[in-house]
């Protein structure tokens, strides 16, 4: 089907106004549409969901949220995991005016009470009862709620009077489904950023943020009633809720929802996806599974399937006019049933396009999986920006870069070659904090980014660091931390790693070894790998940097790292040193690590 097929499907912005208002056009256009699918647990299967049938629920949700008295602007909270209860209890805020908080299921209490409290939220929505007591240490700072809602239900009477399953709560029927603001411009939800430092900031987006952001990336992508998205990526997190979610409702799609990130390979299987959204680590996973096997079978099929890829992208910048024919290309089609059929057949046999955003995907990644056949489009935006601002086009697919600015957005350089970004997806400010949107938002309305970018004669732009990510050492010499751990991480040894030395005269990185190859690497080695102890031997540290050292060679030689500590304990959310987006917390690594740091730059 043509773009312009497609997009005569498609909802306009006018039609929708706001995001209820989209999902009521979707209903009165096509009702007995599947909007989504989700896996029962008690039967064992997969369940379709039809537009109607999330109507009727919505009605019902809607019904309970007008007795528990809730009026228009008031927040509520969503701390489920991706379901079709998630889109309800969305969809029946939304209709009456509320405003939607989303959550972290993994989440810390102390960050969830907090944001709980900054926004005054109303109501709590989550899944379990054990997901509750897990607020036992906080729940004194809970106190603005008037209702606790469970999923699931409760296993005995409820230890608080606002605690109620769903299935007390909601009535049989809700009569029709309610839709009260028009208002466009209206507060729709309000998404704290994950905070790499302090408190997380409370991103304020209207229904025409979304909705316009949304518009703009269908005409990127040609997406109709007959793609089947597979939802993972948690709906907190704005890429997955705008374009997994909005963006699909607005198409007429389905959209599955995994179970988990452990059966994402037989959820491929199952549903046999056309679209994938995802951020780079889902991709690194796959590639980093793939190239264990290569790794451990003959080198004869190791050599086959690195010429597959490299063939397979040579024929990508034939068709994208960048690379002339080749004679090679006449070996594409015995490549391809013996090599690239065989692993795409493994994300479901039927996918048409894999999206990739939230952080930059290694251009090694990249190639992987476009050699393969694979159309992987990276873009780039922010949780401010609803969240696209620049995305790679099928027909204009440079994977070095980040894309161009989608239409309807504007980019440009600005001062430290910032890179500025304008248009009707720019948020409206910060929640309760004039000073941060006036700092990130300049008076003509252009946010700064904070991240350093170029922008090359056809508009194509390229994320080069973060303002604020610049490590200078003592001598003056600046090196991108980013991107030297990325290289760092293409050694599968390294499971996760932090680059430092601000202030230093050398760099050091801050290791976690992955468990699998820290054990072959002490058999190799003749090591005893059951001594605790040994991961911080001398001999470790020289094997650690000896590796280290082999990805960085196309580095400058100032960039060169001389110390490392490596360890076998995981950084997590739950440890408190990742983001529930996954991001590093660098201020709190080092805080943890903070002898460890000192020994290394002991006498310095």
């Amino acid at each position: 089907m043509s773009q312009d097929a497609h997009l005569a499907h498609v909802i306009a912005v006018e039609a929708a106004v706001t995001l209820d208002g989209l999902f009521g056009e979707r209903v009165r256009r096509t009702p007995d549409l599947v909007a989504c699918r989700d896996f029962n647990q008690q039967h064992g299967n997969w369940r379709d969901y039809t537009w109607a049938q999330l109507n009727h629920q919505v009605a019902r949700w809607q019904s309970a949220l007008e007795k528990d008295g809730l009026k228009p602007g008031d927040r509520v909270a969503v701390m489920l995991r991706n379901s079709p209860e998630w889109m309800i209890f969305d969809q029946a805020v939304l209709g009456l005016g509320l405003v939607v908080v989303p959550l972290y299921t993994q989440d810390r209490p102390d960050n969830v009470a907090y944001i709980i409290n900054d926004s005054n939220c109303k109501v709590l929505l989550f899944g379990t009862f054990e997901q509750w007591t897990m607020f036992a240490d906080v729940r004194h700072q809970l106190g603005a709620l008037v209702r606790i809602l469970t999923v699931e239900p409760l296993p005995g009477a409820a230890d608080d009077p606002r605690l109620r399953s769903l299935g007390e709560w909601l009535p049989d029927e809700g009569g029709e489904t309610r839709h009260l603001p028009r208002d466009g411009n209206a507060l729709a939800t309000i998404v704290y950023t994950s905070g790499t430092t302090g408190r997380p900031k409370g991103v304020m987006l209207s229904h025409n943020n979304i909705l316009t952001n949304a518009h703009s990336c269908l005409q990127v992508m040609a997406i109709g009633h007959d793609d089947i998205f597979l939802s993972f990526l948690p709906l907190s997190h704005t890429f997955e809720r705008t374009c997994g979610y909005y963006l699909t409702m607005m198409a007429g799609s389905t959209v599955a929802y995994a179970r988990s990130i452990p059966q994402l390979a037989e959820d491929l299987q199952s549903i046999r996806p056309t679209m994938l959204i995802s951020v780079p680590r889902i991709y690194e996973r796959i590639w980093g599974t793939i190239r264990a096997k290569l790794d451990e079978g003959p080198a004869f099929r190791k050599k086959l399937f690195l010429l597959a890829v490299q063939i397979g992208y040579e024929r990508f910048e034939h068709a994208q006019g960048r690379g002339s024919w080749k004679l090679s290309f006449l070996l594409w089609p015995a490549l391809n049933a013996l090599v690239a059929s065989k692993v795409l057949a493994r994300l479901g046999g039927r996918m048409r396009a894999a999206l990739s955003g939230g952080a930059a995907l290694s251009p090694e990644i990249s190639r992987v999986f476009i050699g393969l056949g694979l159309t992987v489009l990276q873009g780039y935006g922010l949780t401010e920006t609803s969240p696209v601002a620049c995305a790679n086009w099928p027909q204009d697919n440079l994977p070095a870069s980040v894309g161009k600015a989608i239409p309807g957005v504007e980019v440009k350089i600005g001062a430290n070659n910032a890179l500025l970004i304008k248009g009707p997806n720019v948020m409206l400010g910060y929640w309760n904090n004039d000073e941060a949107t006036r700092a990130i938002i300049q008076p003509d309305g252009w946010l700064n980014s904070g991240d350093t970018a170029r922008i090359d004669e056809k508009g194509h732009v390229y994320i080069t660091g973060r303002l604020k990510e610049i490590i200078v050492l003592s001598n003056g010499e600046k090196v991108p931390p980013v991107d030297m751990e990325a290289a760092i991480l293409r050694d599968p040894l390294f499971e996760q790693v932090m680059l430092l030395g601000e202030g230093k005269p050398y760099l050091s990185v801050m290791a976690v070894l992955n468990a699998e190859h820290w054990k072959k690497l002490c058999v190799e080695r003749g090591l005893d790998g059951n001594d605790a102890d040994l991961v911080r031997a001398k001999q470790v540290e020289d094997i650690t940097l000896e590796r280290i050292g082999r990805q960085l060679a196309g580095f400058p030689g100032y960039a060169q790292v001389r110390r490392v500590t490596p360890t076998l304990e995981s950084w997590t959310v739950e440890n408190g040193l990742l983001t529930p987006t996954m991001k590093l917390k660098r201020a709190k690594v080092m805080e943890k690590f903070n002898a460890e740091i000192d020994a290394m730059y002991a006498g310095h």
